[in-house]
């Protein structure tokens, strides 16, 4: 049976609403990397670290490859480099003070600012 999408979305944003598992995500932006690398730079338990891997890797968010006897990570950056580009595009116009989101008197000013600048306005 095809799981709604409502489920689909439910699964796919409780994953990536985990701060380790978003920590890792980032991490892996970088470079491919094993659970051991994974845990010492997050300071975590590595149990943690693969438990959280597991979930990750359960939705194809990351990927995994063996390499003689480490398994290594790696991000699936056809789907999650774009999820990320916007992630980053909306926090810094919406939420501008390190994660506060601006409430709605300070993002209608912020409109006026932008319609009334003239680099905002060629972009239009």
């Amino acid at each position: 049976m095809k799981q709604s999408l409502s489920e689909t979305c439910y699964k796919f944003f409780s994953t990536l609403a985990n701060p380790t598992r978003l920590a890792i995500v980032e991490l892996l932006r970088d470079s491919p990397r094993n659970v051991t690398e994974i845990s010492q730079i997050l300071n975590q338990e590595q149990s943690m670290i693969s438990h959280n891997l597991q979930r990750l890797d359960e939705c194809r968010f990351i990927f995994s490859e063996q390499r003689k006897k480490k398994r290594f990570y790696s991000l699936n950056k056809e789907t999650m480099e774009p999820l990320l580009k916007l992630f980053t595009y909306h926090s810094e116009k919406y939420c501008p003070t390190g994660g506060k989101c601006l409430n709605k008197n300070n993002l209608q000013k912020r409109k006026l600012r932008e319609a009334s600048d003239p680099l905002y306005l060629a972009h239009q």
